[in-house]
C-alpha cells in the first residue's frame, strides 16, 4: 500500500473544446483545453475572442454549441464546438419572400428576358 506522503496531487483532466466566432470577411476558431465542467462564458472568455473583437456583447449576442442555441452558464463537454452568433443583417424569411418573387418574375432557365 503506497503511503499518502508519496501521493501526487492529481491534476483534474483537462477537455478539448473549440471557440468560433464568423464574419463576413473572416472565420476564427480557437482550439482550448478547459476543466470538465466549464461553461460556454468561461470558454469564450478564455479564448480571447472578446478581446480580438471588443463588439461582442455576451449579453446581446446569442451562443451555441454546434448550431444548437445554448445558454452562457451551459457546460461543456469534450469536443463541443462554442459558436458565438452574430446579429442578422435581415430576417431570412423576408430574404426567402424577396428571391421567391424575384424567381417568379423570371423566365425559364433563369432570364428576365432582357
Amino acid at each position: 500500500m503506497a503511503s499518502e506522503k508519496n501521493a501526487q496531487p492529481v491534476e483534474p483532466t483537462l477537455i478539448s473544446v473549440e471557440v468560433a466566432h464568423a464574419r463576413p470577411d473572416t472565420q476564427v476558431i480557437i482550439p482550448l483545453q478547459v476543466t470538465p465542467g466549464s461553461s460556454i462564458r468561461e470558454a469564450i472568455e478564455q479564448s480571447g475572442l472578446l478581446e480580438r473583437f471588443p463588439d461582442i456583447d455576451l449579453t446581446q449576442n446569442k451562443v451555441g454549441i454546434f448550431g444548437k442555441l445554448g445558454k452562457l452558464d451551459q457546460a461543456l463537454r469534450e469536443k463541443d464546438r462554442v459558436e458565438i452568433y452574430r446579429k442578422l443583417i435581415a430576417d431570412p424569411k423576408e430574404v426567402r419572400k424577396q428571391r421567391a418573387a424575384a424567381g417568379k418574375k423570371m423566365k425559364k432557365g433563369g432570364s428576365t428576358g432582357q
